[in-house]
């Protein structure tokens, strides 16, 4: 019995733009209602969310056969990659990619050898099923789906070498650290700053790898579907849960009634 098949991968890999949403709320309780709502993915944060193993690996656990997990580690720090895998996270998403080289460190680093450095422990990890999966060693490799952030000029400069790199399955651009780098701080939204996000979504594909994004911004949202982006996250469960307690409590002290929850039960 080989690894679980990687759908979202197979996905992206056929131009299907899946639509994602970024969870920060670090809860499995959270994480659960979001996938009920149909996801393709889930972004799981661990950059700048407060997640560590234990929630992620509780969160990894309610996801499991619904909305694909995407986590985002701190940092490409090869050891915390390993632990993630072993949770059994199939796709990583790393961030702050600048060159082929670095590009090559995580193609190694989520690869068992003689591929790449990822440790032996898969007996005694969820990822194996706990030494269920026979053939797990064997076939992990193919299943594992490595993305990567560029979101600074550098990045940028790079993305065809980062690439042409055998084992990248996709490259995300990050519009907010980009926009700040480009001198435009908290505005991703800024016109220059959107060029070149369009513009390195449109390299990429030329490239022959999906692309991914984020926004909130339902049209930037499509306008990047639109451009070939093969992973579109439209928001977060943070921003959401704001918008939504802000409107709310909004909605009754103006003396507007807010539309009736379906289904609530108290």
């Amino acid at each position: 019995m080989p690894a679980p098949d990687n759908r979202f991968k197979n996905a992206i890999r056929n131009g299907e733009c899946q639509v994602g949403l970024w969870l920060a709320l670090a809860n499995p309780y959270t994480a659960e209602i979001c996938a009920g709502a149909g996801y393709d993915w889930l972004l799981l944060d661990g950059e700048h969310a407060p997640n560590d193993i234990p929630t992620l690996m509780a969160q990894l656990q309610v996801l499991h056969g619904g909305s694909h997990p995407v986590v985002r580690p701190p940092t490409g720090a090869v050891w915390m990659i390993k632990q993630i895998l072993d949770l059994g996270a199939q796709t990583v998403l790393v961030p702050m990619i600048e060159s082929a080289g670095q590009a090559r460190e995580m193609v190694r680093a989520v690869r068992y050898p003689p591929q790449g450095v990822r440790g032996i422990g898969a007996a005694l990890a969820r990822a194996s099923a706990f030494n269920r999966i026979p053939d797990y060693l064997a076939t992990a490799n193919a299943q594992v789906c490595l993305l990567l952030q560029v979101e600074s000029r550098a990045g940028l400069a790079a993305i065809e070498e980062i690439c042409a790199v055998e084992g990248v399955d996709g490259v995300f651009v990050g519009p907010a650290d980009l926009a700040a780098d480009m001198g435009y701080l908290g505005q991703p939204g800024a016109p220059a700053v959107q060029e070149e996000v369009e513009k390195a979504i449109l390299r990429i594909r030329a490239c022959g790898r999906p692309a991914g994004v984020l926004t909130s911004d339902q049209a930037l949202a499509r306008r990047y579907a639109e451009l070939g982006a093969s992973f579109v996250a439209i928001g977060s469960d943070v921003g959401l849960l704001v918008a939504a307690t802000s409107r709310h409590l909004q909605e009754f002290r103006t003396g507007m009634a807010p539309p009736a929850e379906q289904g609530a039960v108290y």
